[in-house]
């Protein structure tokens, strides 16, 4: 017999466009801005369920998030990587709201500091966008680096950790002068 495979998925509407929710039965999987090229092509198995508690708790908690009022998530999470990738996330959500850390501070976290450009790579593969807060990695002398989501919207998040409930009008390449690590980030 197969196991039930089916996921439930549901449309966010936020200041950052449109957010695509994936939920199996118990955890969300996957939160992806929608006009983005990381969104998954829809599936067989995927089912539009607005009501689903999984999603109904991570559009809420997502809407607390962009409006200030929350700092960190408590929607059961499942991701499924290699290894590596799952380290990688793990320590990307242990990266506290408002901070930021370098890719190179990333791979030394996952325990293989040599491995930064896989640290990059692992990052860019994150299919919890928001929820585990890739937004937070920079490169080397703060540069934003990549995003799957966009430069503007990685800047829009930094912004609003830096100064909850506003948003900057415009992106910058650079990481607004608050959100920039001490003096210990490579």
């Amino acid at each position: 017999m197969k196991p039930n495979t089916t996921s439930y998925i549901t449309l966010k509407t936020s200041r950052l466009g449109n957010l695509i929710l994936v939920a199996n039965a118990t955890h969300l999987i996957g939160l992806y801005f929608a006009d983005c090229e990381h969104v998954p092509v829809a599936q067989r198995d995927w089912k539009l369920d607005p009501k689903h508690p999984i999603l109904r708790q991570a559009r809420e908690e997502i809407s607390e998030y962009l409006a200030g009022a929350r700092k960190t998530f408590s929607i059961p999470i499942h991701y499924a990587g290699t290894d590596f990738q799952n380290e990688i996330w793990r320590q990307i959500a242990l990266i506290p709201f408002g901070e930021t850390i370098t890719y190179t501070d990333l791979a030394q976290r996952a325990g293989n500091p040599n491995a930064v450009r896989a640290a990059g790579t692992a990052t860019g593969s994150n299919r919890l966008g928001i929820i585990i807060p890739c937004h937070r990695v920079v490169g080397k002398n703060n540069a934003l680096g990549g995003y799957a989501g966009g430069l503007d919207r990685k800047t829009h998040l930094l912004h609003l950790e830096s100064n909850p409930g506003s948003f900057p009008r415009k992106a910058s390449s650079q990481i607004p002068r608050r959100d920039r690590p001490g003096p210990t980030a490579k």
